[in-house]
């Protein structure tokens, strides 16, 4: 059912539970919750049904409205106290919002123990208080008790990694392997986890053990390809690629594209990415658009990236925040993890974990809102719609969400390896605080750098542009543009950053462009 349908059909009947459950679900799917919420909370108020409750926290949620959302669900919880989605709203509600959330959770396992998800976001909860051993031991002994919990052991492997235990990450999955070598899905986490920490020559190894305990597969055949090609094993990359089915090889067309980046085939590489620009990958392709096109001398990049101008904004926040101390400090509290996750750009730091923006703080929710302003207006000022375009191409009359938040804080030596951002529409950098220059730092130790393409790639192209890092300094670009920071020889750096989710739209010219990872 349309939002409008359902708000005509509420609007009738303002009694009906099923109807007004209509309205919140739909609100939710077209991004019209500010419509649908003050009819929800009427009715809750009036009704004081669990359900309705429980709906309008929804809804206050997916407007970043966490101190609101949270009582809404105490009521709901207090009306129903046995409903199991009820206690799990709640307790993630409480988590995503930096308050305490252990007994929340722990109230929800009791009505439904053996949920997974549940007994996740009570490790979070435990690691958030700063219990990093006892969400390590509570993690550990599930998969010990289910060793064919896949989700488990690649949370467990996460958790060690971001303890400084990277060497520990993939123990629990190994252990389960030595015990149930058959079993596939161990397998599929053991390469997960080796190819989210990059770390191809373990992947390669992995697909070898496992040929000796399972059938042949499109599965293994891809993960094996995956770690030939980004090894730089050309001919045995080549052989695997050429020679699998085309809807398998469709779905690898990424590391295909990179394996022929790497081996200087540019030509087949843009070929292969015209294609593929028109399909749902198209999100995760243009990255490699902008490497291929600036190798060819293609005059689309100027089209994807060269208004810098227009497409980066650089703008100082510090006035329209209550103090950076304050918000030092409420960042600093975060920072509870040792190591970096297997997944991240972060090197020599920790990165906080949740999203940045729900917490209640007031520093927090006063970087929010003028980070909301700032983009307001860069989106104001981009150039004009294309709708071929993925930064350009959508609409611009929709409320600023974002698809996720945090902070970073590095330190001596530390740096942001080279990346991009495909769950976002626009990324960023907001600097905190950024180390003093130090003896043997080069002139831009620390830098921002814009265009350079992730070391793995081995292509020689150097950044179109550099941004110094300064406190209170606030830079967007597109998500799609490869960025990175230069190391610093000593001393801390303290950053937020955040991506703009993709505005909700139907269509986007021709190139299908994807709205999540």
């Amino acid at each position: 059912m349309t939002f409008e349908r359902a708000l005509v059909a509420a609007r009738q009947r303002r009694h009906d539970e099923a109807v007004l459950s209509d309205l919140a679900r739909s609100a939710l799917a077209e991004g019209r919750e500010e419509s649908a919420l003050p009819m929800l909370r009427a009715a809750a108020e009036r009704s004081q049904v669990a359900l309705l409750w429980q709906w309008t926290a929804l809804l206050e949620r997916s407007l970043d409205e966490y101190e609101a959302s949270l009582a809404s669900f105490g009521r709901a919880a207090a009306l129903a106290p046995a409903d199991l989605g009820i206690a799990h709203g709640h307790a993630r509600v409480a988590l995503e919002a930096g308050v305490p959330a252990e007994a929340l959770f722990a109230e929800a396992l009791r009505l439904s123990p053996t949920d997974g998800d549940l007994l996740l976001g009570y490790v979070a909860s435990l690691f958030a208080a700063g219990r990093l051993q006892a969400a390590e031991a509570t993690l550990e002994n599930a998969v010990t008790r289910s060793p064919f919990w896949s989700e488990g052991h690649l949370q467990l492997a996460h958790l060690r990694s971001r303890m400084g235990k990277r060497q520990q990450a993939t123990a629990s999955v190994e252990q389960a392997l030595r015990q149930y070598p058959g079993q596939e899905q161990l397998w599929i986490a053991l390469f997960r986890l080796h190819l989210q920490a990059e770390q191809f020559a373990a992947l390669d190894d992995a697909v070898a053990r496992a040929r000796a305990h399972l059938p042949p597969s499109e599965m293994l055949l891809s993960y094996e390809t995956i770690a030939a090609a980004e090894r730089g094993d050309g001919a045995r990359a080549d052989r695997l690629f050429n020679g699998m089915n085309p809807g398998l090889r469709a779905s690898l067309e990424i590391y295909r594209i990179r394996h022929l980046l790497r081996s200087e085939r540019v030509e087949l590489a843009c070929a292969a990415i015209d294609s593929t620009l028109k399909t749902s990958q198209a999100a995760d392709v243009w990255p490699y658009a902008s490497v291929a096109w600036r190798l060819a001398g293609d005059p689309r990049w100027q089209w994807l990236e060269g208004d810098l101008d227009r497409l980066v904004t650089v703008v100082d926040l510090t006035a329209d925040l209550p103090t950076m101390a304050g918000l030092e400090q409420a960042l600093r509290r975060l920072h509870v993890a040792e190591g970096e996750y297997l997944d991240q750009s972060v090197r020599g730091g920790s990165q906080t974990d949740g999203p940045l923006f729900t917490k209640i703080d007031s520093n927090v929710r006063g970087l929010r809102s003028a980070v909301v302003s700032a983009v307001e207006a860069h989106v104001r000022n981009l150039p004009a719609r294309d709708p071929s375009h993925p930064l350009l191409a959508p609409p611009r009359d929709q409320r600023i969400r974002f698809s996720g938040s945090w902070s970073v804080l590095l330190r001596g030596s530390g740096y942001h390896a080279n990346h991009v951002h495909p769950q976002g529409w626009i990324s960023s950098a907001f600097y905190i605080r950024v180390p003093e220059p130090a003896a043997g730092d080069s002139p831009n130790s620390g830098w921002l750098t814009l265009g350079e393409p992730q070391q793995g790639l081995a292509v020689d192209l150097a950044p179109f542009r550099e941004i110094e890092p300064k406190p209170g300094r606030l830079v967007l670009f597109p998500s799609y543009m490869w960025h990175g920071t230069r190391p610093f020889a000593a001393g801390e750096r303290l950053t937020a950053a955040f991506d703009v989710r993709h505005p909700i739209q139907t269509q986007i010219g021709t190139v299908g462009l994807s709205t999540s990872a």
